[in-house]
Order: C-alpha cells, then structure tokens, then sequence
C-alpha cells in the first residue's frame, strides 16, 4: 500500500468514529442542540419519561423554526379532514433516542431507584466541547498558550533529565529567580500587574482545557463497563476449573485500571486529584483569577462554570469510582452465581431451537402458522398451609395494673417548697436588713434551708438593675446546701450593699418609676 492509501485508511477510520458521524449529518445542529439544552453543565442524568418529553418538545419547535431535524416521526391523529399521507407529523421522542444509543452518543441506565435514564457519552461530549471551543473567539496564537507549552516542556524536560548535577542547578536557578522578586518586593516595588487582554486570553486556554474533562472521565467509564463486560463474557464461555477461573478473573478485576490506557492515566490523575490541599489551592486561585478586573467582562454562566472546576474533578472521579463500584460488584456476583451445568443446558436448549427454526424455514412458507402458546398451562397445586398455629397468638394479654394512688400521700407543703424556685421573701428581707457589706455575705448569713441552689436565681433577680453586679466587677463563691443536705460552690458576681439598705428587689423598680 501506498502512503496515500494508508492514510486514506486512517482518515476514514477516524470519520466513522461517533464524534465525527454525529458532526457531519444534515441535522446535527439540531441534535446537538438538543443535547446542550437537555443536558447543562450541571446535569449529567435524565429520566427516560422527561428525556423523551423535552427532546418531542425541542424538535418540534425547531421543526416549526424552518431547521432540519431527524426523520423519527409519528403521525398525530386528527378530525379526518385531511386524507391519509398528509396527516400532521410530530417527532418521537422515544424512536428518537433509540436511535441515538444505537448511534452511541446516548446510554441508557438504571438509576440508583431502579428507574432509567439518559446520559451523553464521550462521543456526544467531544463533540459539544468541540462546538463550545470553535464558538468561542480567541487568537490561534497568543502568549498565554506559547508559555503553557514552554512551561510544561520545561517541567517535563526536568522530571525526564536523570544527571543530579543538572537537577540542582535548574532548582539552584529557580530559587535564585524567585530570591530576587523576592527582594524587590520586600524593598517596596510594584506588583508586576497583567492587563485585562492577557488575563481573558489566559482564561480563554484554561477554560479550553476544563471543557475537555467532561469527555475525558466519560470515556474511562466507558473504558471501564468495555473491560467488565469483556471479563464476563469470557467468563460465560470459559471451560477450566471453577478455581482456576477465580483466580484469572478475580486478579484481572484487581488490575483492571491498569489494562487500559485510559485506565493508567485516571489512576496517574486520581493519586494528584486526592490530595485534599491540591484541590483546596486549585480553588483558591480559581477565586483569585475571577477576582481580577477582567472577570467583569464574563458572563454569569462563564463564572460559574470556571468556578465548579473543582466541582467537575470531584464528580468526574466519584462518576468513574461509582462505575467500577457497580461493575466489580456485578462481575463478583456473576462469578458467585455462575453455574457450568445450567449455562450449558441453556447453550444446548437455545441451539436446539435454532436447529428448529432452521428445518422449519427450509420446508414450511413465508405464511405458514404454527400455534404456539406464549406461556405454560396453570399448574394445578393444592392450597399449602401457610402459618402454623401459634397458642400465643390466642392467648389472654395480662391485666392492666391500677395505679397506685399513695405516691403522693407523703408530700406535703414544706417538701413542695425545698424543692420548689426561689424564696424570693426571704432572700430581700436578709439583703434588706443583714449586717453584711456584700450580698454573698448576706447570702451565707442565711440558714441552710434557704441556701439552695435555686436561691442563686433569686439573688440574681434581686441584684439585677445594679451596676456593680451586672458589669461582674467581683466575683465570689456562693456556698450552697442541696435539700439532701449536700453541700455545693458556684462563682457568681456580687454586689456591695449600701449604707441606706436600699430594698436590693426594687431598685429596678424604682428607676423604672422615677423613668416614667
């Protein structure tokens, strides 16, 4: 062959990929579309009844609009005006989506609710990111993406060189270049400021980058259910020794992500993107790049997009881990109920069937009937007894027991009190007229019955309005006396009593009427 006809191998090869046909038919601005409307960047899943409701509604307006949609139609009935051939069409969503994950660019699951619905591939991925990234406008050419491309040359060229005396003298050259703006920051020079044309152009290559992540996690999951249902279906074929074969597939399952390219590099991107303070520093300058001035020129979707890019890592990861969840725990179930004797039954049912249809389509014509009834005759089975007699269920519940009404007959109005609130008579005759300088002084003056804990509520009430004990200017210990006779300390402020004895409850009350 010819390198023409190599690379006209290769070019077609690349056409017939999903990305490609879904870009290159007549109406693909209107599937792609209808993919960027149903699925925003913050929905990766749709239900079946919605999906196929949306995609019926946005088709049909796009009909109505003059594009070229997809020919999945049905006729809508109507009153009979119109003959038959020119009845009303209308698209159907289901036969269209259908046709879309047969194209691969949908895939059809079971939700965690055992309900199904819709998700993009990577194929459907790429090919938005592409739309995304030819619809944005920037420059083919530009300093931002020159110097990401030195820098990471520079980068890799210094993890790929193996002399050490190279090694230090690049990180000797780093240090020395960060010393000096350094110290010409500390002498007070100017932050070196990048205008706003430099700062959007920097953020036009990034966000390049950050749209292709989508894709990139889809197709290691895509990767991953390839690899799983590969295993299985070898499984299901395999003849060795059932030990033997828990060992093959079990240590495959064990290296799965490392069989695959796409695999490998999610491992390499995985063991970056958990590093908690990585991600933490990824968001911090995120916040610092939307900051600048130049960030008032995006849009509101534009910030929020580059804002959950952290968002985005974090679910690619968890969405790639959740299939390999599901799928490890599928093949595990595969391998715990696979039976050999059964599957080989089934094997030879199925091929006897087939040996069946084939005589049957050799002597029999395109119109031949054979009655063949969709399931088995009823079973007639006799009524099996299906609880056993319980004696307990029959039985007597107990008696209800009457309540004892001599609980209370030993409670009388002095135990009410002791464990009642505070006395607050008491505690203003003893600060009114007790022979004390501080109100804890007065306090401990007072018998122990009427020294409980709940006495402290009252001394604070009493003391309130005073200026002293609100401001706590002293603090002293309260020695109270439970009424189990116990004895406990709180620390709580105290206030000084004057000479005229001022009735400590009412000072409060009467600033309140000399207010009025």
């Amino acid at each position: 062959m010819t390198d023409v006809d190599l690379e006209f191998v290769r070019v077609r090869a690349v056409l017939d990929r999903p990305t490609l046909r879904l870009m290159s038919r007549p109406t693909s601005a209107t599937v792609l579309a209808v993919f960027r409307t149903v699925f925003d960047r913050d929905v990766q899943y749709v239900p079946a009844d919605r999906m196929h409701l949306q995609v019926e509604e946005h088709v049909a307006r796009l009909q109505a609009a003059g594009a070229r949609v997809p020919a999945s139609e049905q006729p809508v009935p109507t009153a009979g005006e119109l003959p038959e051939g020119e009845q009303e069409t209308r698209p159907n969503g289901r036969a269209l989506c259908r046709e879309w994950v047969g194209a691969q660019w949908l895939v059809r699951s079971n939700s965690p609710d055992g309900d199904e619905q819709y998700s993009l591939t990577s194929h459907a991925l790429e090919a938005l990111s592409l739309v995304d990234a030819l619809s944005a406008d920037r420059a083919l050419i530009s300093e931002s993406r020159l110097a990401m491309i030195v820098d990471a040359v520079h980068r890799w060229a210094a993890r790929a060189e193996p002399d050490p005396d190279v090694q230090i003298r690049r990180i000797d050259a780093q240090i020395a270049e960060l010393q000096a703006e350094r110290e010409r920051l500390e002498h007070g020079d100017d932050v070196v400021a990048v205008d706003d044309d430099r700062m959007r152009d920097g953020y036009t290559n990034i966000s390049d980058l950050i749209r292709q992540l989508p894709s990139d996690f889809k197709r290691v999951e895509e990767a991953v259910a390839t690899m799983h249902r590969s295993i299985v279906e070898d499984f299901r074929q395999e003849v060795r020794p059932i030990g033997e074969i828990l060992d093959d597939y079990l240590a495959r399952t064990d290296n799965l992500m490392e069989a695959t390219p796409e695999g490998r590099a999610f491992e390499g991107a995985f063991e970056l993107l958990r590093d908690d303070a990585l991600l933490l520093r990824l968001r911090d300058d995120i916040a610092t790049i939307l900051a600048h001035p130049f960030a008032q020129g995006l849009g509101a979707g534009e910030r929020r997009a580059f804002r959950n890019t952290v968002t985005i890592l974090r679910q690619g990861i968890e969405d790639v881990l959740a299939q390999r969840r599901q799928l490890t725990a599928t093949l595990r179930d595969q391998i715990v109920a696979h039976d050999v004797v059964r599957d080989r039954e089934l094997d030879a049912v199925l091929r006897s069937i087939n040996r069946g249809l084939a005589t049957l389509m050799a002597q029999g014509g395109a119109r031949d009937r054979i009655p063949l009834p969709l399931l088995p005759a009823a079973a007639e089975v006799g009524t099996l007894r299906e609880r056993f007699y319980d004696p307990d269920a029959e039985s007597v519940p107990p008696p209800i027991e009457e309540p004892d009404d001599d609980v209370f007959e030993d409670l009388d109005v002095e135990m009410l009190r002791k464990h009642g609130g505070p006395l607050l008579t008491e505690l203003r005759a003893a600060l009114r007229f007790a022979e004390a300088d501080s109100s804890v002084e007065a306090f401990h003056g007072l018998p122990p019955e009427q020294r409980r804990p709940v006495e402290l509520f009252g001394l604070a009430h009493l003391l309130t309005g005073r200026e002293d004990f609100e401001s706590a200017a002293h603090v002293a210990e309260h020695r109270t006396v439970r009424p189990d006779g116990t004895a406990i300390t709180f620390h709580m402020p105290t206030a000084a009593l004057d000479d005229e004895r001022t009735p400590v409850g009412d000072a409060h009350h009467e600033n309140a009427q000399e207010a009025r």
